[in-house]
């Protein structure tokens, strides 16, 4: 697969031939230090220790989001400290989402940002985390509202650790992937009906979405809230649920709440909001949601970083690559679009 550039505030590649290991090794040999971060139960897997050494130093994160924490955020501090990172050295996360996330802030912050590479071993951080040059971590108040526009140096997919991949990991990924489909690539949709066999040009066709947004408005100014498309409700489920949902699975129910509201306020047809029940369902990925949990999603939607003076905000389709931004959304819309996906 070629390599796709992306340009923000610098120009990197996401490469897709790299193993991840040459990768690590051409890291070391352009820089004084190098910092890995890596999710606990990855490391052993891998391998990793294998490249520490005096100028190589490797941390373990917790697994999932709990690593994305203040509490954790402090202690990769104080180890960029101890080992003495300075502004020619580097980080380097391997992992899944939250380890890109949080790898990459920590970049973002210390010393004001030093230069980071991200190697994605989840499919969703394949597609979605590692892209873009979001970094961040949690609150208590929502998901990522500490964070910091920080591009990495590259990125480097290996598509071999999706064979190791659980299958539950898999198939929340495929909720990014069907949301790439939706707001810009048909031609995503169709090849997701056979997702394994079709899972390299899925991720890279998933890549070129995102990287031609990102490089059109890197800090989200306008046109990068389409990549939000179900992610508004979505991470008011994560957070509901204390994020023992994967990211995906929260976000497939966002994406059902999106598409119903677009149908709610007239923009889409019927036919592709059943589309997006069906592509979901293929991936065991959830639909529904508690009827009961409206008043508290729409309290945290509310402190989302997506709302603005104080006025709730979606993404919403016309049509399968015709995203729309809906920013005049009544309550009575959105009790009517959450009450066709409650349960």
């Amino acid at each position: 697969m070629k390599s796709i550039l992306i340009k923000a505030e610098r120009e990197y590649e996401v490469a897709f031939e790299a193993p991840w290991r040459d990768a690590i090794l051409n890291v070391i040999n352009i820089h004084n230090k190098v910092l890995i971060v890596v999710s606990e139960n990855l490391a052993a897997l891998i391998g990793i220790n294998e490249f520490s050494s005096a100028k190589v130093k490797v941390v373990t994160t917790p697994d999932g989001e709990s690593s994305k924490s203040e509490e954790f955020l402090m202690q990769m501090w104080r180890e960029c400290a101890d080992f003495g990172l300075t502004r020619s050295d580097c980080i380097v996360a391997i992992g899944g989402g939250a380890t890109t996330d949080v790898g990459g802030f920590v970049a973002a912050t210390w010393l004001r940002g030093i230069s980071w590479h991200a190697i994605p071993t989840s499919l969703a951080g394949m597609v979605d985390a590692a892209i873009g040059g979001k970094t961040g971590i949690n609150s208590s108040s929502g998901k990522n509202l500490i964070g910091a526009f920080h591009s990495p140096d590259s990125v480097i997919i290996d598509i071999t650790f999706l064979e190791s991949l659980p299958d539950r990991d898999f198939q929340a990924g495929m909720a990014e992937v069907i949301k790439c489909g939706f707001i810009a690539d048909p031609e995503i949709l169709e090849l997701a009906m056979n997702a394994k066999s079709n899972i390299a040009q899925l991720v890279h066709r998933s890549v070129q979405v995102k990287a031609k947004v990102v490089s059109s408005d890197f800090k989200e100014s306008k046109l990068r809230e389409i990549l939000n498309y179900g992610h508004t409700l979505g991470h008011a489920v994560e957070k509901l649920e204390d994020y023992k949902l994967r990211h995906g699975e929260a976000i497939s129910i966002g994406l059902m709440f999106a598409a119903q509201l677009s149908s709610v306020r007239g923009e889409l047809d019927g036919e592709t909001v059943a589309r997006h029940k069906e592509l979901l369902e293929i991936f065991n990925l959830p639909t529904s949601y508690s009827k009961s949990a409206l008043p508290a999603l729409m309290d945290l939607m509310a402190s989302d970083k997506k709302s603005r003076g104080g006025q709730l905000r979606f993404i919403g389709l016309k049509g399968v690559g015709q995203p729309m931004w809906i920013e005049d959304v009544t309550s009575q819309q959105i009790a009517q679009a959450y009450e066709r996906i409650s349960q």
